[in-house]
């Protein structure tokens, strides 16, 4: 038997409600799973409750997942979304003033990383961003959605995605301009 069929007959498992295949799908995806809703939560409580109410929702909505996308994108972006609306509850979370729209060259503001930081380098700087911007440079960077669908995960316009992705960029290369130089000087 194949892994694709495997995860097919799993799911389908799960479709007719039978706990022992969510369980099987929970092991397989659960670490995983708890290593993205960190990103956003950092608290190790937060992301495991984060992470709980996920599959919860994933597994009562599954008869929604179509087999477009794989099973562990479907539920990723389900993780993604119960974190972000963790952060929401507890305040991390602070929306874009609408008032204060300004249009973006994106490829204008293009930039490199120094060799000498590493990525570990990078995701500390993300994580000492104000949190609306490490949201939006986690989805774009680390996640790979483009800005329709972070408005989409925020609840935002895709233009405001933009402006905090340029704002967090901006803020982003700051914080490295000022390790590198710390570092390196």
């Amino acid at each position: 038997m194949t892994a694709g069929v495997f995860k097919t007959d799993l799911i389908e498992d799960c479709k007719k409600g039978k706990r022992k295949a969510q369980l099987k799908l929970y092991n397989k995806y659960c670490d995983a799973m708890l290593r993205i809703a960190m990103r956003y939560l950092k608290q190790q409580d937060l992301a495991e409750d984060a992470v709980q109410e996920a599959f919860i929702k994933a597994f009562k909505h599954i008869d929604s997942f179509s087999g477009d996308v794989t099973f562990g994108a479907w539920l990723k972006r389900i993780v993604i979304n119960q974190s972000i609306d963790y952060c929401r509850q507890l305040k991390y979370y602070d929306p874009i003033d609408e008032n204060k729209l300004e249009m973006i060259d994106e490829e204008r503001n293009s930039w490199e990383v120094e060799d000498q930081l590493t990525t570990a380098d990078v995701e500390n700087c993300i994580e000492n961003l104000p949190e609306n911007y490490a949201t939006v440079l986690k989805l774009y960077l680390m996640e790979g959605y483009d800005h329709e669908e972070i408005g989409e995960i925020l609840n935002i316009k895709a233009n405001n995605s933009r402006i905090l992705l340029h704002r967090g960029k901006n803020e982003l290369k700051k914080h490295l301009k000022t390790l590198k130089h710390e570092r390196f000087a």
